[in-house]
Parts: structure tokens; C-alpha cells; sequence
């Protein structure tokens, strides 16, 4: 844990449910009687029976929550509290407390407790579990919501040039705990009751200073269409406890910590919040080695595959920014802007329990020589932790350790434009790689023109298009004689369906041709066969066929993969057909018919409209 969080209860408890909800005079009520306790490996802080003195805090550590018997109830880590039961339950502790590990604890005196379940709804809500309001929400429901619809819309805001003391009177008024900085509707910074404490009151920065010289610039974002388990990765990751909402540099919304995000943690967050907390690559391999099991969680937990695969490559995302971030704390920070970027299923989200890595560069133009040697650095550095950590080096290196592909952004305008203008096999085999690019760490603005260079240059080029439209048929649906199917004739994995190369990447390769004709600026799978669908590049009922086909291959796949990690075995991609029933075996074969014709219609043009 970084130094400076150890013994700042004020940024730890704001990014905490349900203190982030309290207003700012009950918050440092709060932070002001809170009793600090360390306890080594093995000691209790409170036996069953004991009187209890106040609601406990987990710092940082593990504790264990035993019966009378000693069996095990709960195994808590930080952000977690107890002893809630006891105190509602007249003040003697109904359970035992334990150690796991050396940890840290806040001791809330059982006085400010019972006053605050008093006072504060949001404080009793998440405290009294008796209560029949009390939201139950399933990680499964989450995964399906848009952030649109978890957001407070028309969040408080103030302009840069707000004086400290108007933005503090109104998030007391308003009893908020956070002020989105904003001038014309776009979004500058954030300022939070952290902020007012750490940069406001600390420094004895004057009352009338403009919020601006305390605000947090630039502040990490999300879109309006992303989904719940987004914020909760990002709030973890980053150690937030306010995320707002951005439709292109437009304020939207915001979502802050609620009691949802607590219950919501166990899973895909969890590994996420361990990353977080990483201090090396070695820390990052043992959470990464946990995603097969977590992988046949999510799918025997009834998820839809676009929701496990997207769970899965924020744990990718995640491990890549902190690989970043401890090569910037050792070498410091980048000498001009970046963007690191992902390629291949990590680009298009769509990552599952085997991926190697696919990445690379695109570095300021004004980048010096010296420059560039620090960008090889990181690229060495940041590929061997994702090698380290399974996502192995890609085969044909197609990874920014490799200088081809660590360039300034001429050098990339320069590539796309003569893959565009000369579509050889070499030039389609790149392009089908790198038209699936996404920004992982560093400036999109580097990207955001590059991709709308690259797009229009593709549309405008038929000749490259149709290229692409026939690498795009090059994979095949495994689709035999007599309703059968087209099984691996040798090898290791003879008479097994390859569920990759021939079962998801042809659909893959479809949506991204289906993007080059539409000029659409999706990555994703399904989100480009959607807006192919929208914007009339194919029909809408071959969209709704093509994603029905899509939902069917890419589920089985993942299910085969779940089958192999519950018996132990190491998944991958190759499915004998024995393993479905034959009603999985006849819709399979159909979703394949589906996929081979559409093929055939954007070949032929008939699947492709306007």
C-alpha cells in the first residue's frame, strides 16, 4: 500500500459506501473520532460474547469471521466492515474476528454508529439488512445495464473560475461529496471533500481561490454506453469513488460508490482491485493466473458471452496500466504523449480464458530519438509482465516491444495509407489486425484522427475494400456432408471442431468488413454487426441473423472452455462435437449455415447495401 494512504482514513473512507454518501460535515465527523488499530497474524479483535464498542473498518489486511465452532463465516478484506450484527443486536459481538494477516482497522466508536443509522438514510440503508428497501442486486443484472441507466443525470457542476468557498457550500447544501468542473457542458476536472481536505485546508489555499487550482484535471471518464461492471473495474483499478460521465466532451452524468458496489466486488472487481493493488509483475501473474476460474464462473453463472469476454479484457487492460505505472515510477513519466493500444480480441474486447498479446505504439511526432529509446523501454518492459503474467508474446510479433510497431503517428498515417492503397495478402493480414485497435493507456487524441484518416481512406478505396471483403471469407464455417460437420483431419486435435478460425473469427471477420464498408468507428464484434445493421451497410435481418448466429458459436465456445477448466484442464479453443446434445449439435450447424451465407452476400454484394 502506497505510504500515503496508510494513515489517510479521508481518501480511503470517501471512496467507501456508504461514507461516500455522507455529507461533508458527518464525513469529517466521521474521520475526526475514528480510532486507528493494527493487529499482527492471528489476533482477535473481538471474541463471540465480547462487549462490543464500536463498527470496525478493514484498512488493509484480511480477517476472518468464525462461529462458536470455529467455522468459517466470512473472510473480509479492505472496504469491508463488521461487527454491524452485534451492535444492532444489543452491543455483545455474535461472532469471533480474526487476523488472517498483519492488518489495519478503523474503529468507529458504537455511539457515532448508532447516531449515524439514526440520521443518515443512507447510512442505515446500508446497515440494517432487516430493512425490506434494501436493494438486492445480482452481478448478472449489473453486467446488462448501461451506465445510462445507473448515472445521476445533470450532476452538480461549477465553472473553473468558482471561488473554493461557493463549490464547498454547495456540495454541503446539496450534500454531495463531489463538483464536476465544467465550462460550456464540457467536462475540465473534478473536485471532491478529498480535494477540499488534502489540497484546500492542508495547504491553507485561500477561500476564494478558483476551484480550479484544486480540481483533479482530465479526470478518468466513461461513455454513456458502457456497462456497470466498467465503473466498478475502473473505480477499483484507480482507487475512485466518483467517475463521471462523458458523451464525446460532453457531461452527462455521474455514478459514485453506492452499498451495490461492495456486493458487486466479489467477482471480476475483485480481480481488478487486486491489480490495483499490485506491486510488481509477479503480484500481477498470480491474479491473471485466477481468470480461468473466474471465466467458468461467469459462464455457469448463466452470463452472455459478450459479458464474459468483456469482464475478462478489463483484467487485460488493467494489468497493462499497471505495467505502465511501474515503469513510470521507476524511469518517470513519459517525455511526450502516447497512446498504448491494443490489437487483435483484446482491441474488440472480446479476450477469453486463451490469448496471447497483441499491442503497440503510436508516440507523439515530436519525439526525439532519446525519446523513442525511452518508449522501447516501456514496450520490453510491459510485454515481458503481460508475458509473464499468460498472456504470452504474440507469435508473429505483432507487439510494441517490437519496433515495427512502436512509431510516431507519421509512421502509422504512413502504414495504413499504403495498406489502403496497396492491399497485398501481407497488407490485409495487417490491416484486418490493426483496423481493430483501442486505446488502453496514454492520449486518444493521438488516435482519434489517425482513425478517421484511416477510415475514410478505406472507404473511399473500393479496390481495398473488396480486398477485404475476400480476406474476410478466408476463414470458413466447419459446415460437413449430411448435416455433419467439417472436423481437424490430424494432429493433436483430430475430429474437434476449431472454435476460433473457424467458428468466431469468420463472424469477426465479417463485422470488421461490414466497418471498412460503413466507415463505422466500432471495434467490437457485436457492436459493429449492430450499427452495420443501423446504418443500412447490410440488412437488418441479416444483422439479427448473423448476431443469433454469433450468440450461438461464441457461447458454445466459451462453454467448452468451462467444461475443460472444472476438470482441471487447461482450456482452449478445439470442441468435439460429442461434447453437445444433438439439439446443440443442430443449432450450431445452423448458425454456421448462417455465417456461410453471409459470406456468400458480401461477396456477391447482396449483403451489402448502399
Amino acid at each position: 500500500m502506497p505510504e500515503d494512504m496508510i494513515d489517510d482514513p479521508t481518501g480511503f473512507l470517501i471512496r467507501q459506501a456508504p461514507y461516500d454518501a455522507l455529507p461533508p460535515e458527518r464525513l469529517a465527523e466521521v474521520i475526526g473520532r475514528l480510532e486507528t488499530l493494527d493487529l499482527p497474524a492471528g489476533a482477535r479483535a473481538f471474541t463471540e460474547g465480547d462487549a462490543l464498542t464500536g463498527l470496525y473498518i478493514i484498512r488493509d489486511g484480511t480477517m476472518s469471521i468464525t462461529d462458536a465452532t470455529g467455522v468459517e463465516l466470512s473472510h473480509l478484506g479492505p472496504g469491508n466492515s463488521f461487527g454491524e450484527r452485534g451492535l444492532l443486536r444489543g452491543g455483545t459481538a455474535v461472532a469471533t474476528a480474526t487476523a488472517a494477516e498483519p492488518t489495519r482497522l478503523y474503529r468507529l466508536p458504537a455511539p457515532l454508529f448508532f447516531n449515524l443509522m439514526q440520521g443518515e438514510e443512507a447510512f442505515r440503508r446500508f446497515f440494517d439488512r432487516s430493512r425490506p428497501d434494501r436493494p438486492q442486486t445480482k452481478t448478472g443484472e449489473l453486467t446488462a445495464t448501461r451506465v445510462e441507466d445507473l448515472m445521476t443525470r445533470d450532476p452538480a457542476t461549477c465553472e473553473p473560475g468558482t471561488p473554493i468557498r461557493v463549490a464547498a457550500r454547495t456540495m454541503r447544501d446539496r450534500r454531495i461529496s463531489s463538483l464536476c468542473i465544467t465550462d460550456g457542458g464540457k467536462l475540465f476536472g473534478i473536485v471532491t471533500l478529498r480535494d477540499l481536505v488534502n489540497k484546500a485546508l492542508a495547504e491553507d489555499v485561500g477561500a476564494d481561490t478558483p476551484v480550479a487550482g484544486i480540481m483533479t484535471p482530465d479526470p478518468a471518464t466513461l461513455p454513456p454506453t458502457a456497462i456497470g461492471s466498467d465503473v466498478l473495474h475502473r473505480m477499483m483499478e484507480r482507487r475512485l469513488g466518483h467517475l463521471p460521465i462523458v458523451a464525446g466532451d460532453q457531461l452527462v452524468g455521474i455514478v459514485t460508490q453506492t452499498d451495490l458496489t461492495r456486493f458487486l466486488a466479489s467477482t471480476s472487481a475483485g480481480l481488478m482491485a487486486d491489480i490495483g493493488r499490485a506491486d510488481s509483475a509477479e503480484d500481477i501473474a498470480r491474479v491473471t493466473a485466477r481468470i480461468p476460474e473466474l471465466l467458468a464462473q461467469l459462464v455457469a453463472g448463466g452470463n452472455r458471452h459478450e459479458v464474459v469476454t468483456r469482464l475478462v479484457t478489463d483484467i487485460a487492460d488493467g494489468a497493462t496500466r499497471r505495467l505502465i505505472r511501474f515503469f513510470e515510477g521507476e524511469y518517470g513519466p513519459a517525455p511526450v504523449p502516447y497512446a498504448w493500444v491494443a490489437c487483435g480480441s483484446q482491441g474488440r474486447q472480446e479476450q477469453t480464458g486463451v490469448s496471447d498479446q497483441d499491442n503497440a505504439l503510436i508516440i507523439d511526432d515530436a519525439a526525439t530519438e532519446a525519446d523513442m529509446a525511452w518508449f522501447a523501454g516501456l514496450a520490453e518492459f510491459v510485454c515481458a509482465g503481460l508475458d509473464k503474467a499468460g498472456y504470452v508474446f504474440c507469435p508473429g510479433e505483432m507487439m510494441a516491444k517490437t519496433p515495427r510497431w512502436r512509431q510516431r503517428v507519421l509512421g502509422w498515417r504512413g502504414y495504413f495509407a499504403d495498406w489502403i492503397a496497396h492491399p497485398s495478402k501481407e497488407a490485409q493480414m495487417l490491416a484486418s489486425v490493426m483496423f481493430d485497435l483501442r486505446v488502453i493507456e496514454g492520449d486518444e487524441a493521438l488516435y482519434r484522427p489517425l482513425q478517421a484518416a484511416v477510415l475514410k481512406g478505406a472507404a473511399e478505396n473500393s479496390i481495398f475494400r473488396a480486398h477485404m471483403a475476400a480476406n474476410a471469407v478466408g476463414h470458413v464455417p466447419p459446415l460437413g456432408l449430411i448435416r455433419g460437420f467439417a472436423t481437424l483431419r490430424s494432429g493433436e486435435h483430430r475430429n474437434r471442431i476449431d472454435m476460433k478460425m473457424n467458428g468466431v473469427v469468420p463472424i469477426v471477420d465479417l463485422g470488421r468488413a461490414y466497418a471498412l464498408q460503413g466507415g463505422l468507428e466500432a471495434a467490437n464484434t457485436r457492436d459493429r454487426i449492430e450499427a452495420a445493421g443501423a446504418a443500412k451497410v447490410i440488412s437488418e435481418s441479416g444483422a439479427r441473423d448473423l448476431l443469433d448466429a454469433y450468440d450461438v458459436i461464441a457461447q458454445a465456445r466459451l462453454d467448452h472452455q468451462m467444461r475443460q477448466i472444472r476438470r482441471g484442464e487447461a482450456p482452449d479453443n478445439f470442441m468435439a462435437p460429442s461434447e453437445l446434445s444433438d439439439l446443440e449439435r443442430s443449432h450450431l450447424r445452423d448458425a454456421f449455415v448462417v455465417v456461410k451465407t453471409m459470406q456468400s452476400a458480401l461477396m456477391s454484394g447482396r449483403g451489402v447495401m448502399g
